[in-house]
């Protein structure tokens, strides 16, 4: 004998437990087992709580407030997670942020240089985090931002202690709003709090500061070769006149210099030796790989520093840290040397930075005529509004030649009107 039951709509069946289990039609043509809101199977203790249970879902129906136990279950799992995420506090968000940051690529496709991601990690714990903290991220609104932005501002800056500027609130200030724009994506906040990120500013100099000042004449450039033990001197002459950035100095090899048969040389930048992680990585950009004509001026030094100090293997460091050795001279050791050479030559700009050598083998190049496409392509920049800062030297140029012209002009006039003078004496 049967231990089900149909009813008048529905039907009920007593377990061997003892419970009732009840069953409906959907409406979707699919009959169903009575189940939670988490969609779990569930039974009652008496047949009049199964017959009430089922009452209640026929009403629901009748009020088009049905829905199938598992989608009920799904939607009601959506809104915790959703819950759950809004009270999500900033450390253990920011930790999610950064692992994506590490492990996905960036908007062109490519993942981010370990030295992109350990210096966002630097900005997240030493800064963000004391800061936040275990805060909701959904609180941390424009206001929030500002107290921590007034008290970053406070922070004197490491190079400059009398500048208004520290260069720390700023990339600090990004770092959060990188963050916080992904929360927003991510369904976390609503929107990114409206929060305007100021520009960048010089720590090194005042506001009045002539980006100019910064460039050292090609006597000072000798003064420097010459103040650099013999060992990492031509370091010096790369930077002013083949234009390379510290990095691309320090991840230069023998393999990289090619010698042609009139005695003249390419050099080929292909990578870096990176300052965060000590190796040889990519270069920052596709704009810096890149092959430069290596001056005549400097043709001969170079010649006997590979002679000297550099092994014939073809990986050979450049500037190798020890001579003829296999491993490149660090950035690190190299900050030192430079800090004990550049303070003893007279009258280089206050602080002045190896990396400022580039600017005066650009602003000749553009005194020579160059045009801005062939002063990116030499110096690896990838946009052109930071090659217009060599402007100023094409324009001293043009106003040398339009000088020149005036004068040449005013003389053949004057000149023109003395002979006209003297035919009418006559």
């Amino acid at each position: 004998m049967s231990n089900s039951k149909r009813e008048n709509w529905g039907s009920l069946r007593k377990l061997p437990s003892g419970r009732w289990q009840a069953r409906y039609p959907g409406l979707d043509g699919t009959t169903y087992t009575a189940r939670t809101d988490q969609d779990r199977p569930l039974t009652f203790l008496t047949k009049t709580d199964a017959r009430t249970w089922l009452a209640g879902v026929q009403s629901k129906m009748a009020r088009g407030l049905w829905e199938p136990p598992e989608q009920i279950a799904a939607r009601l799992q959506a809104e915790l997670e959703i819950e759950q995420a809004q009270s999500l506090g900033f450390e253990e968000y920011s930790k999610r942020w950064l692992e994506m940051i590490r492990t996905e690529p960036n908007r062109s496709g490519k993942k981010r240089a370990v030295g992109t991601v350990r210096s966002y990690q630097g900005k997240v714990t030493g800064y963000l985090v004391p800061e936040f903290g275990s805060t909701p991220v959904r609180e941390i609104d424009a206001a929030r931002i500002k107290v921590m932005t007034d008290r970053l501002d406070q922070i004197p800056a490491p190079l400059n202690p009398n500048s208004k500027f520290n260069g720390i609130t700023r990339p600090v200030l990004i770092v959060l709003m990188m963050i916080l724009r992904q929360a927003a994506r991510d369904g976390i906040i609503p929107a990114a709090p409206n929060v305007s990120v100021p520009r960048q500013e010089s720590v090194r100099h005042d506001a009045d500061h002539d980006a100019g000042e910064d460039v050292a004449n090609p006597i000072q450039v000798e003064a420097l070769y010459e103040a650099v033990p013999d060992q990492w001197a031509i370091a010096v002459l790369l930077a002013a006149w083949c234009q390379l950035r510290r990095g691309e100095c320090l991840g230069l090899q023998r393999r990289d210099i090619e010698w042609h048969d009139d005695g003249s040389a390419t050099l080929h930048v292909r990578r870096q030796l990176n300052a965060n992680t000590g190796g040889y990585t990519d270069l920052k950009s596709e704009a810096g790989r890149r092959s430069l004509s290596i001056p005549k001026l400097m043709i001969g030094r170079l010649q006997q520093h590979l002679e000297d100090y550099v092994s014939s293997d073809a990986k050979a460091p450049v500037l190798p840290a020890d001579r003829r050795g296999s491993i490149p001279l660090s950035n690190t050791r190299w900050g030192y040397i430079w800090a004990d050479v550049r303070d003893g030559v007279a009258g280089l700009p206050h602080r002045f930075r190896f990396h400022d050598l580039r600017h005066t083998g650009l602003t000749i190049f553009a005194q020579e005529g160059a045009t801005l496409a062939e002063l990116m392509r030499r110096g690896g920049h990838a946009d052109i509004h930071i090659v217009l800062r060599y402007q100023h030297a094409t324009m001293n140029r043009d106003r040398e030649l339009a000088d020149r012209m005036s004068d040449r002009v005013s003389t053949s006039i004057a000149r023109a009107k003395k002979e006209g003078d003297g035919g009418e004496e006559t």
